[in-house]
């Protein structure tokens, strides 16, 4: 099994590799390139910005091939196909992820109104939720098994997709931030997954969402050749979201479900103090839709560290939520 998913990590990483390049000149093509018009932009030049393909397709390529490999090979822990039950939510992962992917990918090419992404957004997740994807029972220490109700657990469920989903894209504002920060996620969550017996589709998403990310890294680093755009950061968030749902899927004890939480931190912080910050400032709920230079990478720079700078310092700090994880485990 695991030699099936390192080999389906280097395929995730190859595809991608190779790919981005390819998402460069089709940015510069379809004008979908983030020229420096306002003072919140940290770039100088002008970037194309359609490298979440590139991720897109690695993570599905080799998505694919762990599927076909380990059905092929009767993988009894894999049960993809045997009740349906993983099958039917994977389906309403892609569906999804359809939606928001058009959606983003008009928003990279003509920018779309906010308002506009988030219908995306909430479709996308309303579709994966439909088809069974939830949050389950939580059973807490010393404590009996809280049980939610199906219209709590669909509520929680898509605030959790549509939250992550922009805690990520708030991250994209400097070269490599959003993916490097998902990568190191993704190292976390999967070492949690692999140490909870957590379902095996989680552990091949991961490994998939890493290898893509791996591959598309190279070019997104400070001096970045490409951003990871609309499209990617959400594709991001939306799979990060997904996959943490499917992971604890099978073991509701609450370490198991705060941990992705915690992994998560980083970003979920940043999107929590940015929506208090702007309904402070602005006394409007249309405020929290309005970019702004308060996050804490613009924060970071401002203090006097150059961009690459404060990239190493928020890796570090999700580098160490993630210590904190492997201490519970």
């Amino acid at each position: 099994m695991w030699g099936d998913i390192a080999i389906a990590f280097l395929l995730a990483f190859i595809t991608s590799f190779m790919l981005t390049p390819y998402s460069i000149i089709m940015a510069r093509k379809v004008g979908a390139v983030d020229v420096p018009k306002d003072s919140r932009r940290m770039h100088t030049k002008a970037m194309p910005k359609l490298g979440g393909i590139a991720v897109i397709c690695g993570f599905i390529v080799s998505f694919i091939y762990l599927i076909i490999t380990m059905t092929i090979e009767n993988s009894g822990s894999l049960d993809l196909f045997e009740n349906g039950e993983y099958a039917k939510k994977i389906i309403g992962y892609f569906l999804g992820l359809g939606v928001l992917s058009i959606t983003c990918f008009i928003d990279d090419i003509k920018t779309i109104k906010p308002l506009t992404k988030l219908t995306g957004q909430v479709l996308a997740a309303i579709i994966v939720t439909s088809f069974g994807l939830r949050l389950g029972d939580i059973s807490l220490p010393f404590i009996s098994s809280f049980k939610m109700s199906d219209t709590v657990s669909v509520i929680f469920t898509i605030g959790w997709i549509i939250g992550i989903t922009n805690a990520i894209n708030l991250m994209d504002g400097l070269d490599g931030l959003s993916s490097g920060i998902t990568l190191i996620s993704c190292l976390s969550l999967l070492m949690i997954f692999a140490l909870n017996d957590s379902p095996l589709i989680a552990i091949i998403m991961i490994t998939a969402l890493a290898g893509a990310l791996v591959g598309f890294l190279p070019y997104n680093f400070n001096p970045a050749k490409t951003f990871i755009g609309e499209t990617g950061s959400n594709f991001l968030g939306y799979t990060l979201s997904v996959v943490s749902i499917l992971g604890v899927a099978k073991t509701y004890t609450a370490a198991v479900i705060i941990l992705p939480m915690i992994v998560l931190g980083l970003p979920i912080f940043d999107t929590i103090w940015a929506i208090i910050r702007r309904l402070f400032k602005e006394k409007s709920f249309k405020a929290i839709f309005m970019a702004d230079k308060g996050h804490l990478h613009h924060r970071i720079v401002r203090r006097g560290f150059s961009t690459k700078q404060a990239v190493y310092i928020l890796y570090g700090i999700s580098a160490c939520l993630r210590n904190v994880c492997s201490n519970f485990i």
